[in-house]
């Protein structure tokens, strides 16, 4: 699990996933760690040589169309430079570990329509496509 001190790798690590868009470096660092030790939430990172090159996070939903959570991906996030050596997959697999420990009936996530090599890895591990995410700016 990530730690408070995990936070800047973390940050370079969303630089990376969301190219160009401004980030709220404030607004980031409360998120980050109110998430922390949280019941609803985890967040897992993956350090090499004390750098951090992995991010995931899964947050829990409930709804009442489905009679067990569902175990949300927030974020998935490999190093560019440590893509392809298995940390995504070890990433995914303990955030799927930990949902299903907390009574989940399944995972879901969203990835952006242009990331094809994100979708093919999630299709690997055995992710069906079945909706399109509906989004609309509130401000």
């Amino acid at each position: 699990e990530c730690k408070a001190e995990d936070f800047d790798g973390v940050v370079v690590l969303l630089r990376q996933l969301w190219p160009g868009r401004s980030l709220d470096l404030d607004a980031l660092r409360n998120t980050f760690d109110d998430s922390l030790g949280s019941d609803g939430r985890v967040l897992l990172c993956a350090e090499s040589d004390g750098k951090v090159v992995g991010f995931g996070s899964l947050t829990l939903k409930r709804s009442l169309g489905s009679a067990a959570p569902v175990g949300y991906v927030d974020e998935m996030v490999i190093d560019e430079e440590h893509r392809g050596r298995g940390i995504g997959g070890r990433i995914l697999e303990c955030l799927t570990f930990w949902a299903r420990d907390q009574g989940c009936g399944h995972v879901e996530l969203d990835s952006a329509f242009h990331r094809k090599d994100a979708h093919a890895f999630y299709e690997r591990r055995g992710f069906k496509s079945y909706a399109l995410l509906y989004s609309k700016a509130l401000r």
